[in-house]
């Protein structure tokens, strides 16, 4: 693979002329990290293998998706090719687009010590270990495989960060200037604002919403930012190799029961997780709040649910105001829509560019105007 001339092209999309990250991606063979990985089709998730392809692996790694490399605590590096593993991503090689976003937002200069928090597939921590030099670079992740691949990945490239197996929502091993998550948190876990030199900056994602978070440290060990006028979304921390079993019972009811109530729905059928002004305001608004969606025959249908066991069912064609079915002690199909209505009314909602306030407890407190919360 003449992987040179890829990276070159993707420096040239991702990075502007005179960035000071555009030698570092281009310097990068992404593909070397991403030798496998999972892609979602009729029969599930189907593994993919990089040599197998070359073409399609080079779009994979120097292009504008992420790559799913492990799905329900399954690798792909560990998979047969008739494995179509269940569950939810557990990991991925991020889109290089999306990890250049972070590493500017952390506004990092020479001689910072950085942890890259989500080692994943290893290509935030190789841009980084390139531009300010791999003796300034700690990854961490909760998965020892992925780990001890992206240390030996790495190394292949001539970098050698530090790279450990840890729980990020716990000790954390050193004092940084900066630290840059492409995990989402929530609320900011209390041993990243010990980690934090006086001065340091972090940069993170609100978990379950498509919010970045960046905040300076201040002296009573809290940190004080906004939320950017951007959006990103990642995978929040998890304490091992999968994800909690959802509120399945409750995705039932909303697949299938009538409700406690029927009724007519104002605003037509939409994935909302598509809008994500939206979809970040009710995870705000509403903590815990899931969300599913499908398309068949023309029809559109989206499901909520809570693990209070709320749940709601909006069913139409795409124009069409949606039948509403709702249970549970809240009505989450109201929620939506009442978030849809302030967008409309006000042309914007309150969320991006809002001041935040990092308590050092590690809650969030979200501020704008009139308008306040707090993301515990």
């Amino acid at each position: 693979m003449n992987w040179e001339h890829h990276a070159a092209a993707l420096a040239e999309r991702v990075t502007d002329p005179d960035s000071r990250w555009r030698d570092a991606v281009a310097g990068v063979p992404r593909h070397i990290l991403v030798p496998n990985w999972w892609e979602r089709g009729p029969e599930g998730w189907t593994l993919y293998r990089g040599e197998d392809d070359p073409q399609r692996w080079a779009q994979v790694a120097y292009g504008a998706e992420s790559a799913v490399t492990s799905v329900g605590g399954q690798h792909a590096d560990h998979a047969a090719p008739d494995d179509h593993p269940t569950g939810r991503p557990t990991s991925s090689a991020t889109l290089a687009a999306l990890v250049v976003k972070m590493l500017r937002h952390g506004r990092i200069g020479d001689g910072h010590d950085v942890l890259d928090v989500g080692t994943g597939a290893g290509g935030l921590t190789a841009h980084l270990a390139r531009r300010i030099g791999d003796r300034h670079v700690t990854s961490v992740d909760v998965d020892p495989y992925l780990v001890d691949a992206a240390r030996l990945r790495l190394a292949a490239l001539g970098l050698r960060p530090a790279c450990e197996a840890v729980d990020a929502t716990g000790p954390l091993p050193g004092t940084y200037d900066r630290i840059v998550s492409t995990v989402g948190v929530r609320p900011v876990p209390t041993s990243w604002l010990a980690a934090l030199r006086p001065g340091g900056r972090l940069v993170t994602t609100i978990r379950d919403t498509a919010l970045i978070l960046t905040a300076w440290k201040t002296p009573d060990g809290g940190a004080r930012g906004v939320v950017e006028r951007d959006w990103a979304g990642f995978m929040g921390t998890r304490h091992g190799a999968d994800y909690p079993p959802g509120p399945v019972e409750a995705f039932e009811a909303a697949r299938e029961a009538d409700g406690e109530e029927v009724s007519t729905g104002r605003y037509p059928v939409a994935d909302v997780r598509d809008g994500w002004e939206v979809w970040s305001f009710l995870s705000v608004s509403v903590p815990g709040i899931e969300y599913d969606y499908e398309e068949c025959g023309g029809r559109r249908t989206a499901y909520l649910v809570h693990p209070d066991g709320s749940w709601a069912r909006a069913e139409a064609a795409r124009f069409e105001p949606p039948t509403v079915h709702q249970g549970g002690p809240r009505r989450l199909w109201s929620e939506l829509e009442s978030v849809r209505t302030r967008l409309l009314v006000e042309g914007g909602l309150p969320l991006y560019g809002c001041d935040a306030t990092v308590r050092p407890d590690g809650t969030i407190h979200l501020s704008r105007g009139r308008w306040e919360a707090t993301v515990t």
